[in-house]
């Protein structure tokens, strides 16, 4: 139900969008950009990790209920009626408290959801604040997320603009990393003098942060400088089609 609304939602969209030709549309795949954030990928390692962990503990604490179940089963015949109820009880305590600690684990609201949600959501929001970037400096109207709910029957790759995202993103890191060493630089000079190896070190790190900040905006100048190409090529195709019309006309 939920996404047969969302589907009629997209086409009413789509429809309003096809009757205003200057709107302009976009779509991300969420899982795609993080997938390809260092970032996430080492959350997903630390999350996977403690999930193996919380297993473990599981598994150990289900292999001793089943020897108690065991233990009981061979030994009950030898065993008094008050006795044997007892270790029922045991086991049934036993069991109930192994199910409260899978729910604590992997509930609705266990561990592992509240520490998902602890670790992605810093990324999630850099995802966000990327796309907001995106849209108000492209201009786009909309801009939806191909791995959500809402179903997308069919998506152009050329209104794609996850690896957009994801440069950002990375840019991003590099912008702090370089934040990280210059104040590192300001503590060490507000401790001590730094030796010429410290300085050689932060120096190095600097030309190299520097060098690929100049590479970058040289790419990002070809990619610009194509762009406007293209636009102008599909101009004058469009002005040539026009004066080819006009001159049928005639």
């Amino acid at each position: 139900m939920k996404k047969n609304i969302l589907l009629i939602a997209l086409l009413l969209i789509v429809t309003v969008v096809s009757a205003q030709k200057n709107q302009k549309i976009a779509y991300i795949d969420l899982e795609y950009i993080l997938k390809n954030v260092p970032e996430y990928l080492e959350t997903e390692k630390s999350l996977d990790e403690k999930v193996i962990k919380w297993k473990n503990i599981l598994d150990k604490k289900a292999r001793e209920i089943e020897i108690l179940k065991t233990d009981l089963a061979n030994e009950k015949a030898i065993l008094t009626d008050d006795l044997v109820k007892q270790l029922e009880e045991d086991i049934t305590v036993k069991q109930k408290e192994f199910r409260e600690l899978e729910s604590s684990y992997f509930g609705a609201n266990g561990r592992l959801y509240s520490t998902r949600k602890q670790l992605i959501q810093p990324i999630q929001d850099k995802v966000y604040n990327a796309v907001q970037d995106i849209a108000k400096h492209k201009k786009y109207d909309f801009i939806f997320d191909k791995s959500s709910d809402l179903i997308m029957l069919y998506s152009n790759k050329k209104y794609d603009i996850s690896n957009l995202v994801i440069k950002l993103i990375k840019i991003g890191y590099k912008r702090d990393e370089k934040a990280n060493i210059v104040a590192e630089r300001k503590k060490l000079l507000g401790e001590k003098e730094l030796s010429d190896k410290q300085k050689k070190i932060i120096s190095e790190k600097e030309e190299r942060k520097q060098k690929l900040i100049e590479e970058r905006k040289k790419r990002l100048k070809k990619i610009e400088e194509k762009r406007k190409a293209k636009l102008k090529e599909r101009r004058e195709k469009r002005e040539l089609l026009k004066q080819q019309r006009e001159k049928s006309k005639k």
